[in-house]
């Protein structure tokens, strides 16, 4: 009954639209159309003139905008524009605009866009804005923007519309103007420390420089195979070899892998190379950086993350790899001197490791499980296993380990660095046993670079290289919980072909005909033919036995896959209990964590903890299974939303 009276006292949005489209056919047929606008002079931005009122009082300015709020009074009126830098109100009376102008004003709609020109002034209300002299349409909205009381919420379609929540969450915008800002800065510092921007190619035949699968392609031009890059170092070094002692570059890479709160299969990377110096200077330059940028960026060295205070103003911590094994997880790898002992005490410790794995993979297995989530201060982890650092060199005084260092900061690793591996016989050595792991089933290893082999031989002098992960620190220093809140457009499941189908027969229907109608009209057909399904159970249930299993409807708060397991998810939920509950489910070979995001799922919440993963999952995400030739097809449950977290089944 409540839905009823809702959808009753809601205008209907469809009907809206239609009207929108109406107001845009009465311009064009009074020759006002806003789209033939090619220009408009601005003069200045709304913080320009907030920020120095005591200059800008009673001055003529031009602004520009999105129409953001209406309050029509008769015959004066207010509304507030949003332009890059954020809101500002203007006093719009009809005897300032004239009257043909008022009656236009009057019919503008939030989400048009608008240019406004006027003296400066302060209200009695004591807020800054424009008296206008002339109001002019610049562009219609033709959509329904959310309500401001709710805003654009929902997670998938925040990342999906990115153009509306840039409109409505003021703090989205100043995310992404500050990850510019950071960008900049990280710019401006190293262009100050002599170093040279770089760019290199995408398109490669070997993806190479680090542990990943690539995207494949092919080039019809040359009838080639091809590969997205994952990483940017072997042509950098190249460069190194030409006599570019100092090189960065800035760029996207792309890894073929799964989707979480800090992962994403395209990402921006920042590598850079500088001839004559080691990891040691590589730890140097990066504390000065993070350093630096900080305090360009948000004006201070202390940062909060989720709770935690970080001081990128002190000292940072730098430990090897073997002595922080032996502080949190109480194992001295000094004393590891065989395979067959790392592997007795890895199964000791309940670690899973694979026959292809060597001492040095398992050291690394033990440092990702106790380590790093400990790691939240600003933290070096230096000296890495050689197994797993094919591009390193090794410590002169012990050849187990290479000149390598990962930088944490909030448990997160934030780069990547080596004191850059030049002897060419030793490199090819290095690239055999890639080679050898990737016909042992590591499909992340990497393949021989004859090119990059050559280059080597030419000569390259003794480098530090190192790789930040730019999007992690965007996150950190702007407070975001996901790697997606710092992409502008991350990957995306696609929304289906019926979907588009739909959009594509809405922007060709006429204007009465709604998107809500078009969608019903594209129905997708299910073949279910070669469907098997468990037979039913033949044993009954009394219906005690049933209301003991409490069934809920939950909502989806978080959802990313968990490390080190390719088919667990975690999930966060709320349950309507007030107390978020984290339930796990083996259903990763089925969707992407990002999908779930947001939906309304059913669960049973009354079933004891079981730990999975070292993580205790609290109850049953409930899927529907089935056989389609031989393999088990599964789907989520997924309900209405209209269904409140907490509501039971029965």
């Amino acid at each position: 009954m409540g839905d009823q009276q809702k959808n009753t006292q809601e205008p209907d949005v469809s009907q809206l639209r239609k009207v929108r489209r109406e107001k845009l056919a009465d311009l064009q047929a009074n020759g006002k159309n806003p789209f033939e606008i090619t220009k408009y002079d601005v003069t200045c931005h709304a913080t320009d003139i907030k920020e120095n009122f005591e200059e800008m009082e009673g001055k003529h300015v031009s602004v520009a905008g999105r129409v953001m709020q209406k309050r029509v009074m008769g015959k004066a009126s207010f509304c507030n524009i949003l332009d890059l830098s954020g809101n500002i109100q203007s006093y719009v009376a009809r005897d300032s605009i004239g009257e043909e102008s008022y009656k236009d004003f009057k019919k503008l709609d939030i989400g048009d866009i608008i240019g406004i020109e006027g003296e400066v002034f302060k209200t009695k209300t004591g807020e800054i804005s424009i008296h206008a002299s002339a109001v002019k349409l610049l562009s219609k909205s033709l959509q329904i923007l959310p309500e401001k009381f709710h805003g654009l919420t929902n997670t998938d379609t925040r990342y999906r519309q990115r153009y509306v929540d840039l409109i409505v969450n003021p703090e989205v915008r100043d995310t992404f103007i500050k990850r510019s800002r950071i960008i900049s800065a990280v710019r401006r510092y190293l262009d100050g420390q002599g170093f040279m921007e770089v760019e290199t190619p995408m398109l490669v035949a070997n993806a190479g420089g680090a542990a990943a699968r690539p995207f494949e392609t092919h080039f019809n031009a040359l009838n080639e195979d091809l590969k997205l890059r994952i990483s940017l170092e072997l042509y950098l070094k190249r460069l190194i070899v030409g006599g570019l002692e100092r090189v960065y570059e800035i760029g996207r890479v792309f890894r073929n892998e799964g989707l979480d709160t800090r992962h994403n299969p395209e990402f921006t990377l920042m590598e850079l190379y500088q001839a004559y110096t080691d990891y040691n200077g590589m730890m140097d330059l990066t504390e000065n950086l993070y350093r630096h940028v900080a305090q360009e960026v948000l004006g201070t060295t202390k940062i909060v993350y989720k709770g935690i205070e970080m001081d990128l103003g002190e000292p940072f911590e730098r430990i090897t790899m073997v002595d922080a094994v032996k502080k949190y997880a109480g194992v001295d790898w000094n004393e590891v001197e065989t395979l067959e002992q790392a592997r007795e005490l890895a199964k000791e410790h309940n670690l899973e490791f694979e026959e292809r794995h060597k001492k040095g993979d398992i050291l690394n297995l033990f440092f990702e499980e106790y380590v790093e989530e400990h790691l939240l201060q600003p933290t070096f982890v230096m000296d890495h296993p050689v197994e797993i650092s094919p591009l390193t060199k090794k410590k002169p005084e012990n050849p187990n380990y290479v000149e390598r260092f990962e930088f944490f900061m909030n448990g997160w690793e934030m780069a990547n660095a080596y004191s850059e591996l030049n002897d060419p016989i030793d490199q090819r050595e290095r690239f055999a046993a890639q080679e050898e792991a990737f016909a042992a089933g590591d499909e992340e290893a990497n393949h021989t670079d004859e090119d990059f082999l050559n280059a080597l031989e030419i000569g390259m002098p003794p480098t530090g290289g190192i790789g930040f992960g730019i999007d992690r620190m965007c996150m950190l220093l702007t407070g975001a919980e996901a790697i997606r809140d710092v992409l502008l457009f991350p990957t995306m499941k696609s929304m289906g072909a019926a979907k588009n189908e739909a959009n594509n027969a809405a922007q060709s229907a006429p204007v009465e005909k709604t998107v809500e109608k078009a969608i019903a009209e594209v129905k997708e057909t299910y073949d279910f033919s070669n469907v098997e399904v468990e037979p039913l159970f033949k044993d009954m249930v009394d219906f005690d036995t049933f209301s003991k299993s409490d069934f809920r409807a939950v909502k989806v708060k978080e959802c990313e896959a968990v490390p080190k397991s390719k088919k667990l998810l975690k999930f966060v939920l709320d349950d309507g209990s007030g107390v978020d509950r984290v339930i796990l489910s083996g259903i990763h070979d089925y969707y992407e964590p990002e999908f779930l995001v947001g939906k309304t799922l059913l669960a049973i919440t009354n079933l004891p903890p079981r730990k999975m993963m070292g993580i205790d999952s609290c109850g049953m995400i409930i899927s529907a299974t089935h056989l389609v030739e031989g393999r088990e097809g599964l789907n989520v449950l997924i309900l209405d939303d209209h269904i409140p977290a907490g509501a039971k089944l029965y």
